[in-house]
């Protein structure tokens, strides 16, 4: 390490206008709480005070800036939208499927089932893109194995049991049979999970409780809490008690994942990585773990779905 001692008049101005800018920044986050430009999935950081003031800070100071990804697609398959009685959620939910191109409705096609995070719903659980995008991407210069997506209204509950709400049983015994009588995702192994935020929890954990539901799983930034304690905290409606959030713990079940080929995705500056850095030591050993710069923003969230579509599809094949 090479240190400059003293330096030039020019270069200690420089850095002296840096602490101040600094320390500015921090009592501007301290005295109005996390004041920050989050994504989609994001919000409910800021809406349940989960964010510090590092994570404002950085925004604030250009620490989470992300250059736009480059992306790609080819000619854009068909969606079909609408919506269906949920008798686990107890309520009518939308969705929507979308089609790789040159595929449409009748096709049979393996299946990714997409989570949003919180405040979001079947229409906005991707960032940047639609889900007839998504499936048109070119990765690396190559496109994807044609699969078909469906996105779901699943609530702000994080994808796990709520008394009169159940999402994760939605997903599982209604939407996804739902798909397969249109010839998506029927067995063996032709089912993904991917998610954002929220949705990344929602994916791991229901892949975790339903052994042999999926071939592959992908979290965008996971929204993983270490303690029921620092969840309620932040969020009374994540889990209805103590005992789901057991239930729902992914680190403590995380070797439910054998077999399973899992990605996540995590900014070294996002406020959930310390969890995530926990999940990551107790996957099995058959994993790809992405940490990189980046904080709990759409610019990260959209760099890290093209490269999660093709990992998932891959192994849907």
């Amino acid at each position: 390490m090479t240190m400059n001692v003293g330096g030039s008049d020019e270069t200690s101005q420089r850095n002296s206008n840096s602490v101040s800018r600094r320390r500015l920044l921090k009592w501007f986050a301290g005295s109005v709480g996390t004041l920050v430009v989050v994504g989609a999935a994001g919000f409910e950081l800021v809406d349940h005070g989960v964010l510090p003031g590092k994570q404002a800070l950085d925004e604030l100071d250009g620490a989470c800036s992300l250059p736009a990804p480059k992306l790609s697609f080819d000619s854009i398959g068909p969606s079909e939208s609408g919506s269906f009685f949920s008798a686990a959620r107890q309520r009518h939910v939308g969705f929507t499927i979308a089609y790789p191109p040159s595929h449409g409705p009748g096709d049979e096609l393996p299946l990714i089932v997409m989570l949003h995070g919180y405040g979001q719903n079947h229409a906005t659980a991707l960032v940047g893109m639609t889900p007839a995008q998504a499936l048109a991407l070119r990765v690396n210069g190559a496109a994807l194995t044609p699969t078909a997506m469906v996105t779901v209204d699943g609530g702000d509950g994080y994808w796990n049991p709520h008394p009169g709400d159940d999402p994760m049983t939605m997903v599982v015994h209604e939407l996804i049979p739902f798909c397969q009588r249109k010839g998506l995702g029927v067995s063996p192994k032709k089912i993904g999970l991917m998610g954002i935020s929220m949705g990344g929890y929602g994916a791991l954990a229901i892949a975790e409780r339903f052994s042999g539901l999926v071939s592959a799983v992908a979290a965008i930034s996971p929204a993983i809490w270490t303690s029921f304690a620092q969840a309620h905290g932040a969020n009374t409606g994540a889990f209805a008690s103590e005992s789901a959030f057991r239930k729902g713990d992914v680190i403590t079940h995380a070797s439910s994942l054998r077999g399973i080929a899992v990605r996540v995705a995590s900014g070294v500056d996002d406020p959930f990585h310390p969890g995530v850095e926990q999940l990551v030591s107790a996957l099995p050993s058959s994993n790809t773990e992405v940490f990189s710069a980046g904080c709990h923003t759409n610019s990260f969230f959209l760099e890290q779905e093209p490269p999660s579509t093709a990992f998932v599809s891959r192994y849907l094949r």
